[in-house]
């Protein structure tokens, strides 16, 4: 059970920060270290076979067609298992909002309201507060499943994790000399983090980092709108690729259960209603023309996912939403029971929370759908410069710059609902949690291979059925 932070705003800095040192006693440093399975430990594919029961049933094999293509993309889509394995382990009780699923391709370039290009989290799905190194030890073994795919050897591997936890050590201490808004104004913009960076950085490394913002920059609500959308006869309509995305009018009975137009109706209204009065009365500029269900993801393959195609003064004036069903957090069965009365809720808060530059169409929403089953959802701008990076296909030096710019991300994001000062108490000034972090993802990633390992013998014996696309 996770112990609650006695963090209070009014404490002053000197007992914040005795209280981050306090946390020792109950999680040493250097105990973060080798991860050793529980004799408890739930059977891994029951694991992802309770989470596939309330999926759509005829998505499930391509999600586990996703995760059975390589370690690296079963760690994607196995941030439950890991859940209950550090629900398990002894934590500081120094609370934050999580990401939950803080995997290095959850981070990435994204575009502020402003139109500026900044590097911060992506997905908040599993979002939820718990002890601030969950997230840590979900980055770290990342990145070691990621130098494993690229053959780097071990002590490489310890080298890129290393610098992603020095990075978050080292800024949450920053964090801790600062004034509270200056913590919560702290931006990574993009420009100014390839400046930080440019003096560690090779030619190569530099023209891969500048293609990538470029790239980012592209990748906007129009090209999404070109790729995604065709003409026919009736105007712009979503253009079908099933079954990845697949137009309403096109799925087949009984495919989604039930589903009518007073259901996307309820969605929109209930969407519309969580917006500020300001987005709300853009929103009102557009109309809704077409929907199509979207295949999203490793973890998130077979949750609820909806691309809806609005139009504003003409055929050329689209907005694409991603309407994403939002379920119960992997974290939720141990982190004490928090209960929230709606998942999209939960998702937007927590974004909210983490994000420096938050998409301006975020909002939720909950639907009661023809078969009669409640669901929530949360809906963001589908595209909107986003730019991905692919750490499994990076080179050493590359890896490295990589998870420091993750772990600075991260520590951005956790000074902003947690106690920076406490962390930084606890973290301290040495690199003994960095070399716990370093023990911890080796053990976890071979953990993780072996699990892979066990899902693969599931689809050799008949017991889950995949399709590869």
């Amino acid at each position: 059970m996770t112990v609650p932070s006695a963090f209070t705003p009014s404490l002053p800095p000197a007992e914040r920060a005795a209280h981050g040192k306090d946390a020792r006693k109950r999680a040493p440093r250097s105990g973060h270290g080798r991860f050793e399975t529980a004799t408890s430990r739930p059977d891994p594919i029951d694991v992802i076979e309770r989470q596939s029961a309330d999926r759509v049933p005829e998505l499930v094999p391509i999600r586990y067609g996703r995760m059975l293509e390589s370690p690296f993309r079963f760690y994607r889509g196995a941030a439950a298992i890991m859940a209950a394995d550090l629900g398990d382990l002894p934590d500081t009780g120094l609370r934050v909002q999580l990401c939950g699923d803080a995997h290095p391709l959850n981070f990435r370039l994204l575009a502020s309201p402003e139109r500026r290009l900044v590097f911060d989290i992506n997905d908040f799905d599993e979002t939820l507060p718990g002890p601030f190194e969950w997230d840590v030890k979900r980055l770290a073994a990342g990145f070691v499943t990621a130098a494993r795919a690229n053959g780097f050897p071990a002590k490489e591997q310890d080298g890129v994790v290393r610098a992603c936890v020095k990075a978050y050590r080292e800024r949450m201490r920053a964090f801790a000399g600062m004034r509270t808004l200056d913590v919560w104004y702290a931006q990574d913009d993009a420009d100014r983090l390839r400046e930080l960076l440019a003096s560690s950085m090779d030619r190569e490394a530099r023209r891969r980092t500048a293609r990538a913002a470029a790239r980012a920059r592209t990748r906007t609500h129009l090209e999404a709108f070109s790729k995604l959308t065709h003409v026919t006869a009736e105007g712009r309509r979503i253009a079908p690729d099933p079954p990845l995305i697949t137009p309403l009018d096109q799925l087949a009975a009984g495919s989604y259960e039930a589903v009518g137009e007073r259901d996307f109706d309820a969605l929109l209204h209930g969407y519309a209603r969580t917006l500020p009065p300001e987005r709300r009365h853009l929103l009102r500029h557009y109309r809704l023309v077409d929907m199509a269900r979207k295949v999203v993801g490793v973890g998130s393959v077979g949750t609820r996912c909806w691309v809806l195609l609005l139009l504003g003064r003409d055929d050329d004036d689209p907005l694409l939403l991603q309407a994403k069903e939002a379920q119960e957090s992997v974290l939720a069965a141990h982190t004490g029971g928090e209960h929230h009365g709606n998942q999209g809720r939960r998702v937007v808060s927590g974004q909210r929370l983490m994000q420096t530059s938050g998409d301006i169409f975020l909002g939720w929403t909950h639907v009661v759908g023809l078969d009669g089953q409640d669901r929530d959802f949360y809906v963001r701008q589908l595209w909107d410069w986003k730019g991905i990076a692919r750490p499994e296909t990076m080179e050493p030096r590359l890896l490295t710059l990589f998870a420091r710019l993750c772990g600075a991300s991260l520590s951005r994001a956790h000074a902003r609902s947690g106690d920076p000062v406490a962390i930084a108490a606890y973290l301290g000034g040495s690199d003994r949690f960095d070399r716990a972090l370093a023990e911890f993802a080796q053990s976890y990633a071979d953990r993780n291979e072996r699990d892979f390992q066990a899902l693969e013998a599931a689809h050799r014996s008949g017991r889950i059925r995949a399709e590869r696309l």
